[in-house]
């Protein structure tokens, strides 16, 4: 039997505040972002998103809330809510809000940081979350600045496909910079997924994913702060056996850290951003997902990121089970 693919997105929104170069969040972005995801034909199943803030004088200061306890993700919820409306279509999306660190000056709060993931509830079932205790994969190389360093999260829930009931797991995460804090950070020309404390987050993440996916499919997206062929890659597709999507379906070599941009700065173009998978899960295309610059891209202009559009389909367990020992053994 053929299972109807699924489609997912993985977006670094940076606070919806991209129009202001990231210093506040606006409303107009929030509808631009709302417009192009609702646009994707098909409609994604699964989106995560990176870069997503709680409440803060950043979120606000240039966007006049709804209601005085209005977070940033209920706003652009209530955009997405207005496109689907003005298509004349149901609005398929729960989100959910994973948070993450929070900024204060005294009482005054300065910037928040977190997680969201919105499911087509139309499509999957929401099994099991953690939105109350995201898993911490933070690495502090300097425990003097351990306050002061943004925290790293994992966002995780496991999913059932409406049509047949097959679990999969979403994980979601953002990993750190690499620390300036070590002699081999100015050994290297490379800084991007050189970083130890990256590689001593990407380790935890994996352990985490293995654990809480117990042999079921997966599927883990994120901002990694790293590109193809670097050390934090190479571990994560050599060492945790992770499928890297644009490599499966042919959208990128893994051994050219900039072929494909996902993210852009200034003049300097960067691959930081992956949707991997574990067994059980097979890649059919990338299809709309464009490096960053691309202009022709419904999501040029939104955010010093592109987001990654894929299509996938889960296979019957039978068909990724571990062979059974031999009789006797």
């Amino acid at each position: 039997m053929a299972h109807t693919p699924l489609r997912i997105v993985s977006y670094n929104v940076r606070y919806f505040g991209h129009a202001l170069r990231g210093l506040a969040s606006t409303l107009g972005p929030k509808r631009r972002v709302a417009a192009a995801l609702a646009t994707l034909d098909p409609l994604p199943d699964i989106v995560c998103l990176q870069e997503v803030e709680t409440q803060s004088f950043r979120s606000n200061v240039a966007h006049r809330r709804a209601r005085p306890d209005e977070t940033q993700l209920e706003a652009f919820m209530g955009r997405m809510e207005e496109t689907f409306a003005h298509l004349r279509r149901p609005m398929p999306y729960e989100a959910f809000y994973f948070r993450a660190h929070h900024y204060k000056l005294g009482e005054f709060s300065l910037y928040t940081t977190g997680l969201a993931i919105l499911v087509n509830t139309q499509r999957l079932a929401v099994d099991t979350h953690n939105v109350d205790s995201p898993h911490q994969i933070t690495h502090h190389h300097v425990r003097a600045l351990r306050e002061r360093k943004q925290s790293r999260i994992c966002a995780h829930m496991r999913l059932l496909s409406r049509e047949d009931g097959l679990p999969f797991h979403i994980f979601n995460t953002h990993l750190s910079l690499p620390t300036p804090f070590s002699r081999a950070f100015w050994a290297t020309r490379e800084k991007m997924g050189n970083g130890i404390n990256q590689l001593h987050e990407a380790r935890a993440l994996a352990q985490m994913v293995k654990a809480r996916a117990n042999g079921e499919p997966f599927l883990v997206c994120g901002d990694f702060n790293s590109p193809p062929s670097s050390p934090v890659f190479h571990y994560l597709c050599d060492e945790a056996c992770f499928i890297d999507a644009q490599a499966a379906v042919g959208q990128i070599d893994p051994r050219q850290p900039r072929g494909f941009p996902t993210a852009g700065f200034m003049h300097m173009r960067m691959h930081l951003d992956h949707i991997f998978s574990g067994s059980g899960v097979r890649w059919l295309d990338a299809d709309e997902t464009s490096p960053f610059g691309d202009v022709r891209s419904r999501f040029h202009g939104l955010s010093d990121h592109m987001p990654l559009i894929a299509r996938f389909q889960l296979e019957p367990p039978a068909a990724h089970a571990e062979p059974a020992a031999p009789a006797g053994a």
